[in-house]
C-alpha cells in the first residue's frame, strides 16, 4: 500500500466518540472548530454514538482517503484503535488527539497531551508510517494479552467509574486484581516452526516501545536485532508466583525495571501462534487489545502488518 494522497490544506475528519448535545462533547466541537477558525482551515467534527463508532470511522476514512485528508480519532485508546482499524483497512491517513489515562501510542509519537496544542500540532503534520500490529484480524497499536491482562482490564474500569480516571487508580486496580491471582492458563505456543506448551498467568505482548521501555523491556530485542517498532513485537509471559512476589513484580514494572525479574519470560517476535487451551485447544478466549476486550476464535496468531499505518506527525517531533 502506498502512501496515501494528502492535501495539507485538506479538510480534516474528527470523530468524537459520544452524542452531539452532550455537554463535554460539545465542548470538544467548540475548541476543535475554534481551532480550525484560528489557523485558517476547515474540518468536520463527526460524533458516534454508542455502539456506532466501527461504522462512523469506516465511512469517515473511506470519505477522508478519497478527498486527500485525514481521519482524526478523539478519544482514549478504545477509540483511537476503532480508528485505526478502519484507517489502516482503506489506507488513508490518521491523526491522534489523545484524551486516555496513559495515552502510550500518542506519546512514543510525539503528540500533544492537550487538545488545543494536539490540534495545533496535527496541522502542521505530514502522513509518515508507523508500525501497526494485529491478534487475529483485530488490529492494536499498544498491546495485546489474553490470561490475567483482560481481567485487570475490566477490575480497572470498574475503579475508574468508583474513583476516577487517574494512573494512582489503574495501578490500585492492578495491584488489587494481581493479588488475587490464582488461574492460570494453559497454552501452546508455537515460534518460528516449534510448539512449547507452558502454563501462565497472562500473556502480554507489547507494540509499543515506550510503554515497554517504561516497564524495563526496552532492550528486550536488542540481542535479535531489534524490538517494538522495529518490526518486531515482545511478548512477556508472567509465571505463576506467590501474592508478595506479586507485589514485588508490579512494583518493579513501575520503577521500569521488570526485565530483570524472575517472575518473567520476554522474548522478540514478528509472528506468534497461540492455542489457549494448549495443543487441545479452546474454541474461544476473551483477550484484550489496546483497553478492550473481546473474545475471539482460536488458536489466536498475533503479527506485525507488512504494511504500516499511516500517522499525521510533525516533522522534529521527539516522543514525549
Amino acid at each position: 500500500m502506498d502512501r496515501p494522497v494528502f492535501h495539507a490544506a485538506a479538510a480534516l475528519r474528527f470523530i468524537v466518540n459520544g452524542n452531539a448535545g452532550n455537554g463535554e462533547a460539545d465542548a470538544k466541537r467548540e475548541a476543535i472548530e475554534a481551532g480550525l477558525r484560528d489557523a485558517g482551515r476547515t474540518g468536520t467534527v463527526h460524533f458516534a454514538a454508542p455502539g456506532e463508532l466501527a461504522r462512523v470511522a469506516k465511512e469517515s476514512a473511506a470519505n477522508a482517503l478519497a478527498e486527500g485528508s485525514a481521519v482524526v480519532a478523539v478519544g482514549g485508546d478504545g477509540t483511537i484503535n476503532t480508528v485505526a482499524q478502519a484507517a489502516h483497512a482503506v489506507g488513508c491517513a490518521m491523526g491522534v488527539i489523545p484524551e486516555g489515562t496513559f495515552n502510550y501510542f500518542a506519546r512514543e509519537h510525539g503528540v500533544p497531551a492537550e487538545l488545543g496544542e494536539a490540534l495545533r500540532w496535527l496541522l502542521d503534520a505530514r502522513p509518515e508510517p508507523v508500525q501497526i500490529s494485529a491478534i487475529n484480524e483485530q488490529v492494536f497499536l499498544v498491546n495485546a494479552s489474553l490470561g490475567l491482562y483482560p481481567k485487570l482490564l475490566q477490575d480497572r474500569e470498574t475503579w475508574k467509574a468508583r474513583f476516577g480516571r487517574s494512573r494512582m487508580v489503574a495501578f490500585g486496580a492492578g495491584m488489587a486484581t494481581l493479588m488475587r491471582a490464582q488461574r492460570r492458563l494453559t497454552i501452546a505456543i508455537e515460534l518460528t516452526g516449534q510448539v512449547r506448551e507452558m502454563r501462565t498467568l497472562t500473556l502480554f505482548v507489547g507494540n509499543n516501545g515506550l510503554q515497554l521501555e517504561q516497564l524495563g523491556l526496552g532492550d528486550a530485542g536488542a540481542s535479535a536485532g531489534g524490538g517494538a517498532g522495529e518490526g518486531q513485537m515482545t511478548a512477556v509471559i508472567l509465571k505463576h508466583i506467590g501474592s508478595l512476589a506479586m507485589v514485588g513484580l508490579m512494583l518493579r514494572g513501575a520503577l521500569g525495571q521488570l526485565g530483570d525479574a524472575n517472575g518473567i519470560e520476554h522474548f522478540v517476535f514478528q509472528k506468534l501462534v497461540v492455542s489457549p487451551g494448549g495443543l487441545l485447544g479452546r474454541r474461544k478466549v476473551q483477550v484484550a487489545f489496546d483497553g478492550e476486550v473481546s473474545w475471539m476464535h482460536s488458536p489466536l496468531t498475533l503479527r506485525v502488518l507488512p504494511q504500516p499505518l499511516w500517522l499525521l506527525k510533525a516533522a522534529g517531533e521527539p516522543p514525549v
